[in-house]
């Protein structure tokens, strides 16, 4: 896809938010929240004129029929909030590297452009909900790019528990293309519960499918993750995570050290 297809992608998602931007309530200006290192998103968003960045570096290790593999790359999320409800995302996972059986690929990786949209906030036992619309594009280099564009819609249901808990589930879905090129709809679930440590320090242990589809369209791709987030300031956190594959087409093991800041 050309600059000019991008940026016409890019222009067309700006005007569909705009009307979201006035049709739900406003959040209360507050510090930083991350949708990352898990997987779950945040159904908060940045704020009216507010920028944040998230960025890290990932690994993952796993044995294909015997043959070790190991992967490396630097997935970056770039948010702007476009009203007190609507935020605009950009988002890859930029320069990667795959390792296997002496072999050795880089590149950059696919370009995914985005909105979230902050419908409601969490009172009791109302949860706080969030849509999040994507579009990956086939931005990226060799190996690492991807076929065509693929939509994905994902929701974000967050509670707030006693004694410093939080609850979060992730339903989604979305569209992409199998290695014979024909397209298909696969599956998104993931639900993450968090705990709070003082004022500083979050942890979290979550069940992921990021990925599910049949066999022909690529399988499953569960994971068990843990992690902990550590609030530098309220414009500034670090974080790290671990992930482990639960099933035969999931990566044996992945890590993530992240860093994120609000502007």
């Amino acid at each position: 896809m050309g600059n000019a297809s991008v940026r016409a992608l890019i222009r067309s998602l700006g005007l569909l938010s705009l009307p979201l931007a006035f049709s739900a309530p406003a959040q209360a200006e507050e510090g930083i929240v991350t949708d990352r290192p898990d997987f779950v998103e945040s159904s908060d968003v940045v704020g009216r004129g507010r920028w944040q960045l998230e960025t890290s570096v990932a690994g993952e290790r796993d044995k294909v029929d015997g043959i070790r593999v190991r992967g490396l790359s630097t997935p970056t999320l770039l948010r702007f909030g476009l009203s007190d409800t609507v935020e605009l995302r950009l988002e890859t996972d930029g320069r990667s590297r795959v390792s296997a059986g002496g072999m050795r690929s880089s590149g950059w990786s696919d370009i995914s452009i985005g909105t979230k949209w902050h419908i409601q906030d969490g009172e009791g036992t109302r949860p706080s909900l969030a849509w999040l619309l994507h579009a990956d594009l086939a931005t990226g280099s060799g190996p690492f790019r991807g076929q065509g564009t693929r939509p994905s819609l994902r929701m974000s249901i967050e509670w707030d528990l006693p004694d410093g808990y939080n609850l979060g589930l992730m339903p989604g879905l979305y569209r992409d293309r199998n290695e014979d090129g024909r397209r298909y709809t696969g599956g998104i679930m993931a639900v993450t519960l968090g705990r709070q440590f003082g004022e500083q320090v979050h942890g979290f242990v979550e069940l992921a499918g990021q990925q599910i589809a049949s066999a022909r369209n690529g399988g499953k791709l569960l994971t068990f993750d843990t992690g902990v987030t550590y609030l530098v300031s309220d414009s500034v956190q670090l974080d790290s995570a671990l992930f482990f594959g639960l099933n035969r087409t999931s990566p044996d093991l992945g890590w993530t050290v992240g860093l994120s800041m609000k502007f």
